[in-house]
């Protein structure tokens, strides 16, 4: 294994990281999931809070080093492009019944992030 001083503290240290890591991943694995499955099997499947949790679960993730940034936002993309299609069908349906559009699917809060300028170098 290791030979060195230095070596053996890089192993522990890895450790800690590989378990601080692990118990993000799931977290926002398990935040992503709730966010696509219904809580009720009579509500919709995707609510703008839930979404909202998973989308700055995976921003924390992303900005400690846990997921690489291209993937937090690939799956950010994909809640929302879902969260869109289910308010769109939400819409469809209230129209052809003459009501409202269903507020629980979709907020006004739950609008894609707007993207961040880069950071300048120093």
């Amino acid at each position: 294994m290791a030979n060195t001083q230095s070596a053996k503290k890089r192993v522990r240290a890895s450790l800690r990281k590989r378990d601080r890591n692990r118990s993000t991943r799931s977290a926002v694995k398990t935040l992503v999931s709730r966010a696509r499955r219904p809580a009720l099997p009579e509500a919709a499947s995707l609510t703008s809070e839930e979404v909202r949790r998973a989308i700055s679960a995976l921003d924390k993730a992303a900005e400690k080093g846990v997921l690489h940034a291209n993937n937090a936002s690939r799956r950010k993309a994909r809640l929302m492009s879902a969260l869109a299609k289910l308010a769109a069908a939400a819409e469809k349906t209230a129209a052809k019944k003459g009501s409202a559009p269903a507020s629980s699917a979709v907020s006004a809060g739950a609008k894609k992030p707007a993207a961040r300028a880069p950071k300048a170098k120093a």
